[in-house]
């Protein structure tokens, strides 16, 4: 199965990839869909289906076990993410769907994220 949702997590306070990091796809109302976590590239390359329909969804990057797996104080215990896919992004026929990746890049006290390709 192809994932429409990736994602790739690097920890800029030690200049690398956050390996481990345990992520959740969610429905707006809280319905988790998928979840994985970041291998040694700090990459999800399978989190959920092929296909969402028009919706908005959450990522929830849970950074508090992260961190704390690292003996790292941290301000954000998880960071969620909220993306919005419009009909217009959904694909049709046999068009391929488009693909929606979301990096994170984070520290114990800041985080920045964008829609990446």
């Amino acid at each position: 199965m192809t994932s429409q949702i990736t994602s790739h997590v690097l920890d800029s306070s030690v200049g690398r990839a956050a390996e481990g990091v345990r992520i959740h796809l969610r429905a707006l109302g809280g319905q988790e869909l998928a979840r994985a976590v970041t291998d040694a590239d700090g990459r999800v390359s399978d989190l959920g289906p092929a296909l969402l329909p028009a919706g908005t969804y959450e990522l929830v990057f849970e950074t508090g076990a992260y961190f704390a797996a690292r003996g790292v104080d941290t301000f954000y215990p998880h960071i969620t993410v909220a993306i919005e896919i419009t009909s217009a992004d959904s694909g049709s026929g046999d068009e391929t769907p488009p693909h929606f990746h979301v990096p994170l890049l984070l520290s114990p006290f800041a985080y920045s994220t964008y829609r990446g390709t």
